[in-house]
């Protein structure tokens, strides 16, 4: 049965709601992750605060499903808030932190906000850096074959932009009479790793790098989670219809700095979160009140959960050879 084409949800009043509930709940999440790794409850930390503005819209605009119709997403581990958008339960996310048995993406094996869920398309994160941009073009190449309005979208760094695995990107979704429906997303926060992009990027626009295949491009203020939604729409049509591919680039910020490895403390940027919630103030679709009661709520049940993730069982030897081999001996 062919799954229903994709339609953009009206950006109402209830939507722009929404939009605010899972900023603050990926926020939340991304802070407890944060007092884990400083309280012994888990050993590395890295992820994505700061970007909820543009990464929520893009989970709630995602195709979501299994098989070819629906969206593939290739992502990295920036990405919690478009998991958690799509309806992710954040508890599996504390899972993955603590390495639990339980942890539903890895089975304690990954790092946090690596994830893997097959009912979404969900390819497995991994930590190699950029390798997505590669190998996004496989689904992509089987959603061509296959008809309809689904795509694969890949998100990635600035700084791995400037790997050859993004020219790969480029070049195979563009082979004349074969290009293929990827949305090539890149979220520029200004850094990589410890490096400013000022010393490493001579472009602050790496979207238009895509000009020279002749790929559509644009970029948008990835902090501004309005104009993200709409760029996203956009981009997402276009792939959708045209059947080719676009790149999009969202500024972005970094606001607990790289990961656990650079201390995790919070650095003086732009945050999206307050001046959206100034905005829904201003629009008459949300109080002070009603602000801060979301953010007690989020942060009232995810202390709740991290006292269930600690009483989970850990991993054990039986388990070395679990989750493996796709088929063989180890089982599944």
């Amino acid at each position: 049965m062919t799954a229903t084409p994709w339609k953009a949800p009206k950006l109402d009043a209830k939507l722009k709601i929404a939009i605010h509930d899972k900023m603050v709940l990926s926020r939340a999440t991304e802070e407890m992750l944060i007092r884990m790794m400083r309280t012994g409850h888990g050993y590395f930390w890295i992820g994505g605060p700061g970007e909820e503005g543009f990464n929520v819209p893009l989970g709630l605009l995602t195709k979501k499903g299994h098989g070819p119709d629906y969206d593939y997403l290739h992502l990295h581990y920036r990405s919690s808030a478009t998991i958690l958008a799509m309806g992710s339960d954040p508890i599996d996310m504390l899972r993955q932190m603590r390495s639990t048995a339980t942890d539903p993406y890895s089975k304690g094996r990954n790092f946090v906000n690596h994830f893997a869920i097959k009912p979404w398309n969900v390819v497995p994160v991994t930590p190699t850096i950029e390798t997505q941009y590669a190998t996004v073009i496989g689904t992509a190449h089987m959603q061509r074959r296959h008809g309809g309005d689904g795509l694969s979208y890949v998100t990635g760094g600035d700084a791995g932009s400037a790997e050859g695995d993004f020219w790969t990107c480029m070049n195979w979704s563009t082979r004349p009479d074969h290009e293929l429906p990827v949305l090539i997303l890149l979220t520029q926060n200004q850094f990589g790793i410890s490096t400013p992009s000022s010393q490493t990027q001579n472009n602050r626009h790496l979207n238009e790098r895509a000009n020279g295949f002749g790929i559509r491009n644009a970029c948008v203020d990835g902090n501004d989670p309005i104009a993200s939604f709409h760029a996203i729409v956009e981009a997402m049509e276009y792939v959708r219809h045209e059947r080719k591919p676009y790149c999009l680039q969202a500024n972005v910020s970094r606001l607990y700095g790289h990961s656990s490895s650079s201390g995790a403390n919070r650095y003086d940027e732009p945050d999206c979160i307050a001046p959206y919630e100034q905005r829904l103030i201003r629009e008459n679709l949300m109080t002070q009140a009603e602000i801060q009661a979301v953010w007690d709520k989020h942060n009232a049940q995810l202390a709740e959960d991290l006292q269930k993730v600690i009483a989970e069982p850990m991993p054990g030897k039986e388990h070395v050879l679990q989750h493996v081999w796709h088929d063989g001996p180890a089982g599944n």
